[in-house]
C-alpha cells in the first residue's frame, strides 16, 4: 500500500470513528458488538485524530484528520466544563463508590480514605464474604454501622451499601448478573435518599453480541429516579460515549464527575499493577436537582479499578 493510500486509510478510520460517536452506532443491533468497545476509547480518539491532523503529509488526509478531532472533542469537550452548582440548599452527601477485584483489594485503604473524606455512603461492588471480613477488621463497621450487602460464592458478583446513618428496605431492582442492592437512606434531618449500588456486567469478550445484549440489557432496567432523590453509583462499565448510558442520563440523572469538570478522568485499566487507568467507567449518577461541590478519583491498591468520591448538596 503507497504512504498515500494508508494515509487516506487512516484519515478515514477516524472520520469513520467521529461519525459513529455522532451517530450513536452503538443503537444498533447490528453493529453494537464492535461499537460498544471501541467507542469507549474516543477520547483517545479524539487525541488520535489532531496528531494524525498534524503528521499526516496529505492535505486532504491532514483536513479529514482535522475534522473528526473537532468532531469527536465536541463531543467529550462538555464533560471537562464545570456547570455552575444549582441552589440546593438540603443535607450534604459524601459518597465514595469501588470495585474491590474479585475482593482482592486491600480494605486499609479503602476504610481510610471513607474516614478521611467523612463519607456518609460507600458503595462496593466484587465484594467477597473474605472482604467483609477484612474490611470489619480494618474498621469499616465502626465508621459506616448500616450495611445492605449481597455476597455470593464464586467470582466477584457481590455487592454492598455501607453507610453512616440506617438503612432501610429500598426501591426494586432487576435481577443481573451481579447483585445490585438497593436500600434507603434516612438522615438526621429527617430527609431520605433512595441508594442503588450498580454492577453491570461488561460486555465481554468483545465483538460478541451476546456480552453486549447482555451489557445493554442490564443498563436499560436500572430504576428510573422518582420524587425521593436517588443515587445511583458503582462500575456500569460504560462511558459517556455510550448511547445506552446517555439514554440512562437522559430519565434524569446527571454525572456527578462531569458536573464538576472531571468526566474525563479515568477510573478503571486493564490491571491493577500501576498501569495507567484508560477509561471512565465507575460513576455517581445523583438528581440534577443536586449540587455538585467536588469529586476526585483515588488509587486502590490491589484493584484494577480506581475508587470514585463525590461531595453535593441535596435539594430542600
Amino acid at each position: 500500500m503507497s504512504s498515500r493510500r494508508l494515509e487516506w486509510a487512516v484519515a478515514g478510520g477516524l472520520a469513520g470513528w467521529a461519525a459513529a460517536r455522532l451517530a450513536g452506532a452503538d443503537r444498533f443491533r447490528w453493529v453494537e458488538a464492535w461499537a460498544v468497545p471501541l467507542l469507549s476509547f474516543t477520547p483517545q480518539a479524539a487525541v488520535g485524530a489532531w496528531a494524525g491532523a498534524l503528521l499526516l503529509r496529505s492535505r486532504g488526509a491532514s483536513a479529514t484528520a482535522a475534522l473528526a478531532g473537532a468532531a469527536l472533542t465536541a463531543a467529550v469537550t462538555p464533560r471537562t466544563m464545570q456547570r455552575r452548582p444549582l441552589p440546593a440548599d438540603g443535607p450534604v452527601l459524601r459518597v465514595l463508590t469501588a470495585n474491590l477485584w474479585l475482593g482482592r483489594a486491600a480494605a486499609g485503604p479503602v476504610v481510610e480514605l471513607a474516614r478521611r473524606t467523612g463519607a456518609d455512603v460507600l458503595f462496593l461492588q466484587e465484594l467477597t464474604d473474605d472482604a467483609v471480613t477484612r474490611l470489619q477488621r480494618a474498621g469499616l463497621s465502626a465508621l459506616l454501622p448500616y450495611q445492605a450487602t449481597e455476597t455470593v460464592t464464586g467470582g466477584g458478583r457481590g455487592s454492598g451499601i455501607y453507610a453512616r446513618y440506617p438503612l432501610s428496605d429500598g426501591v426494586a431492582v432487576a435481577r443481573a448478573a451481579a447483585a445490585q442492592p438497593a436500600a434507603r437512606l434516612e438522615l438526621p434531618s429527617g430527609r431520605s435518599v433512595q441508594l442503588v449500588c450498580v454492577h453491570s456486567c461488561p460486555p465481554r469478550p468483545p465483538w460478541s453480541r451476546r456480552a453486549v445484549a447482555r451489557w445493554r440489557g442490564e443498563l436499560s432496567v436500572l430504576p428510573s429516579p422518582g420524587d425521593t432523590p436517588m443515587i445511583l453509583a458503582g462500575d456500569f462499565n460504560a462511558t459517556l460515549d455510550h448511547a445506552q448510558f446517555r439514554g440512562l442520563l437522559r430519565l434524569g440523572y446527571v454525572d456527578a464527575a462531569s458536573q464538576v469538570g472531571n468526566g474525563l478522568v479515568p477510573t478503571w485499566g486493564p490491571e491493577p499493577y500501576g498501569r495507567p487507568a484508560l477509561l471512565a467507567i465507575d460513576h455517581i449518577l445523583i438528581d440534577p436537582r443536586c449540587a455538585v461541590r467536588t469529586t476526585s478519583v483515588h488509587r486502590l491498591p490491589g484493584s484494577d479499578h480506581h475508587v470514585v468520591y463525590a461531595e453535593f448538596r441535596l435539594p430542600r
